[in-house]
This record gives C-alpha cells, sequence and structure tokens, in this order.
C-alpha cells in the first residue's frame, strides 16, 4: 500500500524519515508513544491512548492542548502503534477536493484491508459545514478522525463532530517535562552552552511549549557560543516566548474569569497577576475595565457603593491618561473591587426582580399610588388614600405599593458586611414600622 499513497509515511523520528540538516524538532520527534513526554496521563497504560494501543482498536478523537505539546506526534505514532494507514491535512491549507480525495482513498484502502488514520490539524479552521462533511466517513468507519486544535472543542467544533469523538487534552508541559527534552537534544548535540540557571531559565522561557524550547536550543547551538551564558546572557542572546493569548478566544475567556473569581474571593495579588497577564498580552484596557465595573455590581453592590465610583474614576483615568500611564489607574480599580467587603445582593435581586417581572405580566399597581391628573381618574379611585410620607412621623408611611395579586415580596436582602449592615438595619427598622401599622 506505501506505493499507492503518497501520504503515508513513517513516523518522523525514524531513520528513513531523518535528515542531518533537519530542524532539531524533527530529529528529536518520538519514535514511540512511551516518548512523547509530558503527556502520560494519555499515553500511559492507564491512559485513554494507552487502553485504546493495547486493544489494537482507536476511536475517532479530538486531541485538544496548547502549541508544542505533541498533538502531531501522537497522532502520527498512533497510526503505527496499531497498524493503520496514516494520512495527514491540515486545515489551513486544504480544502474540500483535498477532502474528497483523502476519502477516496481511504475507500481503495479498506477495500484492501487496511484501515485508515485521517490527521487534521488545525480542524477547529474547518467551518461547521466542512466539519459535517466528516461525518458520514466517520460512522462507516472509512476513516478514524483524529483532530487537532488549540481551541476549546466546545466552541470551535460543531455537536455532531463532538459526540462520535473523545475529546482527549493534552497538558501545557511543565519543567520536567521541558527539562527532559532538553536532555534529549543535548545527548543528540552534547551540553548546552548554559550555566544552570541559565538552563533553568531557557526552560521557563518556553512557557510549556516544547517545539519553541528545541527551536531555542538549536539556536544556541548554532551560535558556536564558547563561555556558558548566565541568565542574565541568555535573556540578551534569545528572545522570550510571547505568552499565548487570543482576544476571542480561549485564552482571553479563561484569564478573565480567574480576574473575575480573584477579585470575588477578596485576593488582590491573584487579581493583580491575571490583570498584568491580560495587559501585557495585548488585551484592551477597556475591556478590562468593563470587567472590573461588571465586578464592582455584581459582587460588591452596596456593601461598598464607592467601589463602582472608583472603577468609573478608573476608566475616565485612563482615557484621560493614555498607556502606559492610564494602566496604573486600572491597577488601582482592581486592588479597591479586590479589598472592598463583598456582596452579591444587588445581583441575586436584579435576577429575582426581572424573574418576576417577566411571570407576572401587565399588573396594576395600587390604585393609592396612582396619579389622579383628571377627575375620572379620581373618581374611579386613583391615588385615594395616599400617605405621603414626608407628612408622617419618621418621614416613613408604611403605606402598601404592591398589586393586590401578588402582594409584598423580597427580592433584596442585604449581608452583614460593610455598607450593607447599616441598610439592613434600616430595612429592619421599616419592616418593624408596617408592621406596627398593620397592628392599628
Amino acid at each position: 500500500m506505501a506505493d499507492l499513497f503518497a501520504d503515508e509515511l513513517p513516523p518522523p523520528g525514524t531513520p528513513d524519515d531523518l535528515r542531518e540538516d533537519a530542524p532539531l524538532a524533527d530529529r528529536l520527534r518520538p519514535r514511540v508513544l512511551e516518548d512523547v513526554v509530558g503527556q502520560e496521563h494519555l499515553t500511559g497504560p492507564e491512559g485513554a491512548i494507552g487502553r485504546m494501543v493495547a486493544a489494537g482498536r482507536l476511536s475517532s478523537m479530538i486531541l485538544w492542548g496548547p502549541p508544542g505539546t505533541g498533538k502531531t506526534s501522537t497522532a502520527r505514532l498512533l497510526a503505527a502503534a496499531v497498524g493503520m494507514r496514516f494520512h495527514a491535512v491540515s486545515a489551513v491549507f486544504s480544502g474540500v477536493a483535498d477532502l474528497k480525495k483523502a476519502f477516496a482513498e481511504a475507500d481503495v484502502a479498506a477495500k484492501a484491508g487496511q484501515r485508515t488514520l485521517l490527521f487534521v490539524d488545525e480542524i477547529h479552521r474547518f467551518n461547521r459545514a466542512q466539519q459535517d462533511g466528516f461525518l458520514p466517513f466517520v460512522e462507516r468507519g472509512t476513516v478514524t478522525l483524529v483532530g487537532a486544535t488549540t481551541e476549546n472543542p466546545s466552541f470551535a467544533l460543531n455537536a455532531a463532530l463532538l459526540s462520535r469523538a473523545q475529546v482527549l487534552i493534552l497538558h501545557r508541559l511543565d519543567a520536567a517535562a521541558l527539562s527532559a527534552l532538553l536532555d534529549k537534544a543535548e545527548d543528540l548535540e552534547g551540553a548546552l552552552p548554559l550555566t544552570a540557571p541559565a538552563r533553568e531559565a531557557l526552560v521557563a522561557s518556553a512557557d510549556g511549549d516544547g517545539r519553541f524550547l528545541l527551536n531555542q536550543a538549536e539556536t544556541l547551538y548554532a551560535a558556536k557560543i564558547a563561555a556558558p551564558l548566565d541568565p542574565a546572557g541568555l535573556g540578551q542572546f534569545l528572545q522570550r516566548r510571547v505568552a499565548v493569548y487570543d482576544k476571542d478566544r480561549d485564552g482571553h475567556y479563561n484569564l478573565i474569569s480567574a480576574l473575575h473569581k480573584s477579585v470575588r474571593g477578596s485576593d488582590p495579588q491573584a487579581a493583580l497577576y491575571y490583570m498584568a497577564r491580560m495587559l501585557t498580552a495585548g488585551e484592551e484596557p477597556l475591556f478590562v475595565l468593563r470587567r472590573l465595573v461588571r465586578m464592582a455590581s455584581e459582587d460588591i453592590g452596596l456593601a461598598d457603593p464607592q467601589a463602582l465610583v472608583q472603577c468609573l474614576a478608573a476608566k475616565d483615568a485612563y482615557e484621560f491618561l493614555g498607556s502606559p500611564e492610564g494602566e496604573l489607574a486600572i491597577v488601582q480599580a482592581c486592588l479597591y473591587v479586590a479589598t472592598a467587603p463583598k456582596s452579591n445582593a444587588a445581583y441575586a435581586a436584579f435576577k429575582s426582580s426581572f424573574k418576576a417581572a417577566r411571570e407576572t405580566g401587565s399588573l396594576s399597581p395600587p390604585a393609592n399610588i396612582l396619579n389622579a391628573p383628571t377627575k375620572l381618574m379620581k373618581d374611579i379611585g386613583y391615588g385615594k388614600d395616599y400617605a405621603y410620607d414626608h407628612d408622617a412621623p419618621d418621614g416613613f408611611s408604611g403605606d402598601n405599593y404592591w398589586p393586590d395579586e401578588i402582594g409584598p415580596q423580597v427580592y433584596y436582602e442585604p449581608v452583614e458586611r460593610g455598607f450593607e449592615r447599616e441598610v439592613k438595619k434600616r430595612l429592619e427598622w421599616w419592616d418593624k414600622k408596617r408592621a406596627e401599622r398593620r397592628e392599628k
């Protein structure tokens, strides 16, 4: 079958595929699944992939993980491990014609008794209609689909495709896994021209991306550096990897979620960290400010009414100063909301009152609080017996303001924190006065 299908290649890193001038990352590609570093939760004996390989049969799957974590290598080695033909396409460069050709070749291979693993890199870049095109071929077993994506499959892939494939999550490579990759590089190329602290700094600079780390190592080897570099020298020689952050995708939503929950949890240090992560990665400062304003209402409310004022003032200050001076105002607002007393009473009142408004429709307020600008309105009872609060003792009449059909309701329940403690006392006093009025 190898003569029939040009796309059927041996796993990278085997002697048939190895070139002396190939990039270091290619020369160090794992030859067997056990060599894939950092993903033992999948490739180990108890992992989903390990179990499938042991059984000798693969199900369709989506490999989801950050760049440089071994998605492509894992897919190709999977095919070799179970004796399947491997065919790869990229959603960046392939179209409908390429997919039709791949499916046709898979049909021919199936008739010859050979199963096909179709690897689709960047599968999230196919639109919904193109993704639907995989379904009949996956369902009848023409191909076993292995898709790779850096995007959250819940948002990037359609439900029909997800229902026919397992989603397997590849982890960002930790320091141990990255260090193991450098060990492999040094076994092949010799010791890196780095001090021990500089080697640690090199690992940290990769930000979990194994491919980036090996490319950096290759640059160091090519430079023929005489004396080992310390961390400062390494920093001058190499650039740090830019943080992965797509402003309209997972990085964006994950970090704003972390910032919001850190503020809600009154951890100003963590809140500052996630806010700084977003801003240094290029997030729009006004987006961060909008979220802080939301937190001031949702998680603080009347426990500290100044929180909303502080956030809006920070927005004005940022627009007045611009970057980078204006970022300090954002920091101040972030610290204020993170350290303020917390209450979601206003947020809960918002949800419950809006729900009641939707459910009760067009109930009329009681007649005594309706305006009566005409004689007819007065004759039918509008405004009759209205109690003017400023004329009442203590400036409080205790009158009824609710439609007869539902009676008094409770939506807002202040907490015993911050300024809301005083609001709670006030409400309790008014409730007591209303009860006394009803008893008369």
